[in-house]
């Protein structure tokens, strides 16, 4: 049996592949230390745990729901955005919850893109902005994102390109690996961007909480409802990655067309599920502020780990990981990486996986213990 078409150039997600080789190491006893996943270890707050516990025990919650989600949910989502973000988002037509921001991703790849449509992609950048495009039957164009222009893009390169067949733009800051922080003049330039390109830029959303002081939303720019859809999540600022519960907006008229697609795919989630997650949405800063101060003691930890690899790193990160550069000895960060695993039993993501200009770097998670850390520096200290 064949498999379509669109499979033919995608691959397994490296993580995929990846956790099962770690998973066989794990059955051998080599008890791996994983530094490579963004997953959160830490649980939600007992609120969000409490609510979905009560809500579940209720008989008259297990049924079909709505494919736009429960307007609990939607108007949690839209109040979220008001009080950290400052942006209006009427909850009754400007928001889709999602099964995830990584569905977002598909349904808006499918929702907007026919056979060889063009789709400006970041390298580097979540590999599945990749994948989603190729399945949907688009074209990847890259656009190099460089240390030297801060991770961001350069618009002059953009702007004299053939720009003519692209559709979309996938963007993402704070920026995942490499912990560029947002601002408003690289907001302001983007929608500009949008707007005067025509182009539709995809705004992946889900790391503005994490050793972040000034959360920010693409949205908040003047006029960008009319070229902006950001998706967010609640998988990391929440730790609920395993609930699997996301959010898109943007202007009705995009929220209308993506809902055609997703309709067709899926179903409302578990009511108490999105109850719970409300719930979640309407904690206050405390949460935040507690969440980033162990966060925060981790990071000294990576610090540390990448000082005895002797790589090189900025401070000024934010997000859930740290991106650094490997020594100049070092052919490639799969290298190190390899060389970190099988010796030390220690893995940690190679920059390679986010696009070729990654290569030369490697990316450490802040999803582990203090002492998972130690462990990790005292064994790599050891070969």
């Amino acid at each position: 049996m064949e498999v379509a078409k669109r499979l033919i150039d995608i691959g397994e997600y490296y993580f995929s592949q990846k956790l099962r080789e770690i998973d066989k190491l794990n059955k051998a006893g080599k008890n791996i230390i994983n530094l490579g996943i963004g997953s959160p270890d830490l649980p939600p707050h007992p609120d969000v745990i409490n609510t979905l516990r009560e809500e579940s025990v209720k008989p008259d919650v297990h049924g079909y729901q709505s494919y736009k989600g429960s307007i609990v949910l939607r108007k949690a989502m839209s109040g979220w955005y008001k009080k950290w973000y400052n942006v209006e988002l009427n909850p009754d037509n400007e928001i889709l919850p999602l099964i995830g921001s990584k569905e977002g991703i598909m349904h808006i790849c499918m929702t907007y893109l026919n056979e060889g449509d063009q789709v400006l992609v970041p390298n580097l950048g979540y590999p599945t902005y990749r994948s989603a495009v190729k399945m949907a039957g688009g074209i990847c164009i890259d656009y190099d994102l460089k240390e030297v222009n801060n991770y961001t893009p350069d618009f002059v390169v953009l702007e004299a390109v053939d720009l003519s067949k692209v559709r979309l733009m996938f963007v993402n800051y704070p920026q995942m690996p490499t912990g560029q922080p947002a601002n408003k003049k690289l907001f302001e330039q983007l929608v500009a961007f949008g707007k005067k390109t025509g182009i539709l830029i995809i705004h992946d959303n889900p790391y503005s909480f994490i050793l972040n002081e000034y959360p920010m939303s693409l949205l908040s720019i003047d006029g960008a409802k009319d070229c902006v859809l950001e998706l967010n999540s609640l998988s990391k600022s929440q730790n609920m990655a395993g609930w699997r519960v996301g959010m898109l907006s943007g202007a009705k008229e995009r929220i209308e067309e993506v809902l055609r697609f997703k309709s067709n795919m899926d179903s409302g989630m578990y009511l108490p599920l999105q109850l719970a997650a409300a719930t979640a949405l309407n904690l206050g800063k405390e949460w935040y502020d507690t969440l980033n101060s162990i966060y925060r003691e981790r990071r000294k930890k990576v610090f540390e780990l990448l000082d005895l690899l002797n790589c090189e790193y900025s401070k000024d990160q934010v997000g859930m990981f740290v991106w650094a550069k490997i020594p100049a000895k070092r052919k490639t960060g799969y290298e190190l990486s390899d060389e970190i695993l099988y010796n030390s039993n220690v893995f940690i993501t190679p920059g390679g996986i986010f696009g070729n200009t990654g290569d030369g770097h490697i990316r450490v998670s802040l999803c582990a213990s203090i002492e998972r850390f130690e462990e990790a520096i005292k064994r790599i200290s050891q070969k």
